[in-house]
């Protein structure tokens, strides 16, 4: 197992890992972990887990009976711990009340105005790259639209969107499955920079208030927390949760739709002839290849499953990457099908069921939308790179380019 999660974290582990993941489940539904605790590989067990609210996330309490293992140590992973996919009810329950229904239908048509207007800018832009033959589309489109779109929505300066994207892509190794020392120095250096950054944006948004997100989440909790300075405290971790969540996996899952459908020619015909379907091909991107492969829970009490025993407080790690790919659940799961009406568990479930999953949705269906429309010939010309990383995709670079152009290789149908 050990070799596996090695090999999963090379080159060709992160450009395939359906095989490392077919290996995995081959051992059984559920597999005690060389680090602790078990691997849950089956769809139906990884649902049940993440709906059962007996199920915690390894919150600052858990975390701190651990010992001084700096997984769970470190400083970004205990500001991990204290922000909202840390917390367990009941103060999940009155951080996540304190948000308000912020991605609701009434936000999001607003929103997708700025969604269309950066789409078609970007795509302006890569349009303009393609004449030369080849462009990334990672670094034009898909890490711009997210923090273009976040970033006015929250108010925050363009000319700050390329520091918070590097520390975002930084500060994620706290969320990792098994990250290095070093990994883990990078996380803690960008989760400090980014704590002294949103700190003062608050005390900015109280000083000046004004009709933004910031603004009104600083006035509910007035109205919830008489300290003020912990108010505050709440506020920051709010803004930057949404933030990383925003930026990291939706850029992901930006580009690792257009990789996949670029690279099914013929599947990519089909969506521009039916483009009412791109809303289940966005779906089975998420079931494919989702942004976060790992989900982690930590046993409420003593139980059994699947007949393993699974003392209190022992971890449990959904492998959501290896669920969406279980044969009990999908027929052909290894096959990427944009017609397939896919259910998977990539924005997790229960109540700590993504937050920002409408937007991410949205801004994914919006950019399928106008490549299909604008690109039919577009197509991946050199194989992309991923970082090393199991629980959290990220692919840096997708070259691509025109169809009949230099530079294009042989694609599959």
């Amino acid at each position: 197992m050990a070799r596996l999660f090695s090999r999963l974290r090379t080159p060709d582990g992160q450009a395939n890992p359906l095989p490392y993941y077919a290996e995995i489940r081959s051992m059984g539904d559920v597999v005690p972990a060389p680090w602790g605790g078990y691997l849950v590989n089956s769809y139906g067990l990884c649902d049940r887990i993440l709906r059962d609210k007996s199920w915690l996330v390894p919150d600052s309490s858990w975390r701190a009976r651990q010992g001084g293992a700096p997984r769970w140590t470190a400083s970004s992973a205990q500001e991990m711990a204290a922000m909202l996919p840390g917390l367990n009810p009941p103060h999940h329950t009155r951080v996540r009340r304190s948000v308000g229904r912020i991605f609701d239908r009434g936000s999001l048509a607003d929103i997708q105005k700025s969604v269309e207007r950066f789409t078609e800018e970007l795509l302006d832009e890569l349009d303009v790259q393609l004449k030369d033959g080849e462009a990334d589309f990672c670094a034009l489109v898909s890490d711009e639209l997210p923090v273009l779109t976040i970033g006015e929505w929250l108010g925050l300066p363009t000319a700050d969107h390329p520091l918070l994207r590097s520390l975002t892509h930084d500060q994620v190794f706290a969320q990792e499955l098994l990250p290095s020392a070093s990994q883990l120095a990078l996380s803690d250096a960008a989760t400090g920079i980014l704590r002294e950054y949103f700190t003062a944006l608050v005390k900015e948004r109280r000083r000046v208030p004004g009709d933004d997100p910031v603004s009104g989440w600083i006035r509910t909790w007035d109205h919830l927390e008489r300290d003020r300075e912990k108010a505050d405290e709440a506020v920051y971790r709010l803004v930057l949760f949404v933030v990383l969540a925003a930026l990291e996996t939706t850029a992901n899952l930006l580009s690792t739709a257009v990789w996949l459908i670029t690279s099914h020619p013929r599947q990519m015909g089909w969506l521009r002839a039916h483009p009412e379907n791109i809303p289940a091909a966005v779906e089975e991107v998420l079931r494919y290849d989702s942004p976060t492969h790992v989900v982690t829970r930590v046993a409420g009490e003593d139980t059994v499953l699947a007949g393993a025993p699974v003392r209190k407080d022992q971890p449990v790690h959904c492998m959501v990457g290896v669920a969406n790919h279980d044969p009990a659940q999908h027929v052909d799961p290894h096959l990427f099908d944009a017609r397939r009406r896919a259910s998977h568990l990539s924005f997790s479930s229960g109540v700590h069921y993504c937050l920002g999953s409408a937007l991410a949705r949205l801004e994914a269906q919006t950019l399928l939308t106008a490549v299909l429309r604008r690109f039919p010939g577009l197509r991946p010309s050199r194989t992309p790179e991923w970082a090393p990383r199991v629980a959290f995709r990220r692919l840096l670079t997708l070259p691509v380019a025109q169809a009949g152009r230099r530079g294009e290789v042989g694609r599959r149908a």
